[in-house]
């Protein structure tokens, strides 16, 4: 990667979101390549670890929750359903909703999951203090705050 990433040519102010998205692009191929023995894609790993959390949760919250559209929630959660990792039920409060839950085999994974995540998140903090670490965190949260406040 250059010294200096710049969007708009010669000059131009370095761009936070040009990082964000490379560290994202990265993370997601290391996540892919972690979760590949489990048939988990970088793009289901998110909801079953929240459902791991939260038990007994619709699709609607789980949007809401992890700030991601409905679509690719319901994507999601009918690919952890295929590969046995969640269940639905019916809401008895609210027949029109279902809850998500984790299977046996949901429950299994979750530990496997974590381990792998943990070993990505170890190598993204890399020569990062846990001062450093926790001032970045901040910052990341008030651009997002900034960010879905629109």
């Amino acid at each position: 990667m250059n010294e200096r990433w710049t969007q708009g040519g010669e000059g131009a102010a370095e761009s936070h979101g040009q990082y964000i998205s490379a560290i994202y692009r990265h993370m997601q191929v290391l996540i892919t390549s972690e979760l590949a023995p489990y048939r988990i894609g970088s793009g289901q790993y998110i909801f079953l670890m929240a459902i791991a959390f939260q038990e007994a949760v619709t699709q609607k919250e789980l949007s809401e929750k992890l700030l991601i559209d409905k679509t690719t929630t319901a994507k999601a959660i009918a690919k952890l359903e295929a590969e046995g990792y969640v269940r639905r039920e019916v809401d008895p409060a609210d027949n029109r909703y279902q809850l998500l839950f984790l299977t046996d085999a949901g429950i299994e994974v979750v530990p496997k999951v974590q381990e792998a995540l943990d070993r990505v998140k170890n190598q993204t903090r890399k020569g990062i203090a846990d001062e450093e670490y926790s001032v970045m965190m901040r910052l990341l949260q008030t651009v997002l705050r900034n960010l879905s406040d629109q």
